[in-house]
Order: C-alpha cells, then structure tokens, then sequence
C-alpha cells in the first residue's frame, strides 16, 4: 500500500474506503472485483492500483483499517468497569454505530471475512484477525456472568445476543433500510427486552 493514499483530501480517501468496504460486504473476495471498487468510488482504474496494487492490496488494507477504526472506538466507548453482560453489549454495539456513521457497511465487511474461504485473503489477515479477536474477547473478559441467575448460562445468552445482532444487520442491510441510529436503538431493544425476559423468569420461579 502507497503512504501517498493519506496525503489525498479525507473525502476522497473515504470515498475509496468505502467503495471497497461495500464490495467486498456484499460480494465476498472471490467475486469483488477492481472494476466494481473504482465505479463505486468514481476513480479511474490507475489511481487504485497506484495506491494498492492489487486487489489483495486493497482488501488488505481496508481490513487492517477497520480493525484499527474498530479497536479504537471500543477502547473509546466500553467502560472497563462495566460488568453487567447487558450493558457492555449495548456499548459495544454503541462503538460500532459511531463507526458505521462514517464507513456503513465496515462491520458487514468484518463479518463476512470471518467465512472467507479464499487462502489469499485468509492469509493476507490472519495476523490483524487475531488483534480483533483479542480486542473483543478482552471487552467481553469484564463481564461478570455470576450476575445472571444462575440457571442462566451467560456464555450460551451472549452469543444468542451476538446471532441477534448480527441477523438484524443484515436484515437491515437487505431491505434497504440502514441507518446506524435506528439499528442502535433495535439492537437496544433487543437486549433490553431478554434482560427483563432472563430476570423475570426468575422472580417468576
């Protein structure tokens, strides 16, 4: 990747970012192509490879961007004394709506690297894809599942939560109907709701 890249305006750098973001979310390595990246973003062919090379160059980099963007709004936004599995979700989910704000389809395009099933792709990030799965399991680490009424098991409710979630951005996506305040609100509903579900059933016993 050329340094050069940065020395262009943020907008246009931007506009390059998310060109690729959305290819590669919607279409996978293996069937993204330059020629789709560069009509998306409105550049010529030669400005791209000025600056990437190749299109591994160019998922490369967008992926360490993102892991990056993505680390830094957690550290930001997560309280690291927040215990509570609920809460810790919702900021979270928080840190991920102040990315998408400026790069939309960035947690898509995270999320479908993780069933990438081409060997170049899946080495060109193999390293920065385990400084993200360190990043969340560190987030995930604070919560304290012996808050939870015990015949509750908390691992099992996080990544039903996570499935949720999940689902409901690519639901999102497909009709259409994206914007990152609305999903953040969803999602928050959601969480707010199997909270009052997991602590009722057990007053309810």
């Amino acid at each position: 990747m050329n340094s050069k890249f940065f020395d262009q305006k943020k907008e246009k750098q931007d506009r390059m970012i998310n060109a690729a973001l959305k290819v590669f979310a919607l279409r996978g390595y293996r069937h993204a192509s330059t020629d789709d990246i560069v009509r998306e973003a409105a550049i010529s062919k030669g400005l791209l490879f000025h600056y990437f090379e190749s299109k591994l160059g160019v998922y490369s980099f967008i992926y360490d961007y993102s892991v990056r963007y993505i680390r830094l709004e957690l550290h930001s936004t997560v309280d690291p004394n927040e215990r509570d599995l609920f809460e810790v979700m919702k900021q979270i989910e928080c840190a991920r709506m102040h990315a998408m704000r400026g790069y939309p389809y960035m947690q898509q395009f995270l999320n479908r690297t993780v069933s990438e099933d081409v060997s170049e792709a899946l080495l060109a990030v193999e390293e920065k894809r385990g400084v993200l799965e360190e990043a969340t399991a560190a987030v995930y680490g604070q919560i304290d599942y012996t808050r939870l009424p015990p015949q509750i098991d908390g691992e099992k409710l996080r990544k039903m939560l996570d499935f949720t979630v999940k689902g409901l951005l690519s639901e999102r996506f497909q009709d259409a109907s994206f914007q990152s305040e609305m999903l953040y609100a969803e999602i928050c509903d959601y969480l707010d709701m199997m909270k009052k579900i997991v602590y009722q059933s057990t007053y309810s016993s």
